[in-house]
């Protein structure tokens, strides 16, 4: 048996109730979005503008002396004298230490001594042989002690030499790693001698760029020890060979350093300016890449437009714009992500 429903008069009046508010509830919804339209978005935008463009090489290099040597006797004696401090500018041939060397000084007296009494026999002999008083042969015999006392002298001053030593050119010592009355060797390293103004750096340059390289080309050199400065420099050789392994050409520039603020031994960072052009460039931030495309917004007439771009070079925060817009139009760089083609946006300049 069916069930029947009974609709009581309470029921009937919430159902009339709810029917009207839905109605006019509705009703003003349609009315208000038919009014409204599209909101206005908030967004930073900034001018495509000229900029200049330097095109730099970079490349990471070790500093190294342009003359550097060990300073070392060449023979087994004790100092007899240091004339020098540590971290002292020389010149050449400057007097550095002097050995022992009595030995070696009464060697050549003896010798000196010896040659001018042979010297003295020889011109006697030659008196009398004008005198036919002496023959031929014995002034030969002679001349050959003459020779062979002024070779040994010779040989005497060389090694006397041995026991002094200068500095073999102008530069920076190091430090003294040797005491007076100390017995060096052959080898035993008694300071270090470095000529750093100007220094050498030597770096790697991919061999694509091997045909903008060339002596007396600027160069600019950065050290993480002074901070926010750059070293000017200009390059001095490039190598006759390519890296095979790593397809790059070793480059040596020669860095201004009259201070003597560098030092061998440190890493700097080297720019080598290829080329100055003025080209167009907007905010990095402004580029949208989808697929294989780059667009930006312009606005135009208080909306934004769509545009597709071509990119080229970069710098930090900024890239080249080769196609797609001119200088001075507007570009969205801010609230992108809140921005569609044709939507009207208030702009506010960077």
């Amino acid at each position: 048996m069916a069930k029947r429903f009974f609709f009581t008069p309470l029921t009937v009046v919430v159902v009339v109730v709810a029917a009207i508010v839905g109605y006019l509830y509705f009703s003003e919804e349609e009315q208000a979005g038919g009014q409204r339209g599209p909101q206005t978005a908030n967004v930073v935008g900034d001018t495509a503008r000229i900029m200049e463009f330097r095109d730099v090489i970079e490349g990471l290099g070790t500093s190294q002396a342009r003359e550097s040597v060990d300073i070392m006797a060449r023979v087994s004696q004790s100092i007899r004298e240091i004339y020098f401090r540590d971290g002292e500018d020389v010149e050449k041939g400057q007097l550095l230490v002097t050995l022992q060397d009595r030995e070696e000084v009464a060697r050549v007296q003896e010798l000196e001594f010896r040659l001018a009494d042979t010297r003295r026999q020889l011109e006697r002999l030659r008196d009398l042989a004008r005198e036919n008083a002496a023959s031929r042969s014995m002034i030969d015999e002679q001349e050959v002690r003459v020779e062979q006392t002024a070779a040994e002298l010779e040989v005497a001053r060389s090694r006397l030499e041995e026991l002094t030593i200068h500095a073999p050119f102008a530069g920076r010592l190091g430090i003294r790693q040797v005491s007076p009355g100390q017995l060096v060797r052959p080898g035993d390293v008694i300071t270090t001698l470095d000529d750093i103004s100007p220094i050498y750096v030597d770096f790697s340059v991919p061999e694509l760029y091997l045909p903008s390289l060339a002596a007396g080309q600027r160069v600019a050199a950065i050290s993480a020890a002074y901070p926010g400065r750059e070293f000017d420099g200009e390059i001095v050789s490039v190598a006759s060979r390519v890296n095979p392994v790593t397809r790059s050409i070793m480059v040596r520039a020669a860095i201004a350093n009259d201070n003597h603020e560098l030092r061998p031994g440190m890493l700097l960072r080297v720019q080598l300016e290829r080329s100055v052009d003025h080209t167009l460039m907007i905010p990095e931030a402004a580029v949208i890449p989808i697929r294989n495309e780059q667009f930006v917004y312009r606005v135009e007439d208080d909306r934004a437009v769509r545009t597709v771009v071509t990119i080229g070079r970069r710098l930090p925060g900024w890239v080249e714009i080769t196609g797609g817009i001119s200088e001075g139009d507007m570009i969205i760089v801010e609230g992108t992500i809140r921005v569609r083609d044709g939507l009207p946006v208030n702009v506010n300049l960077r």
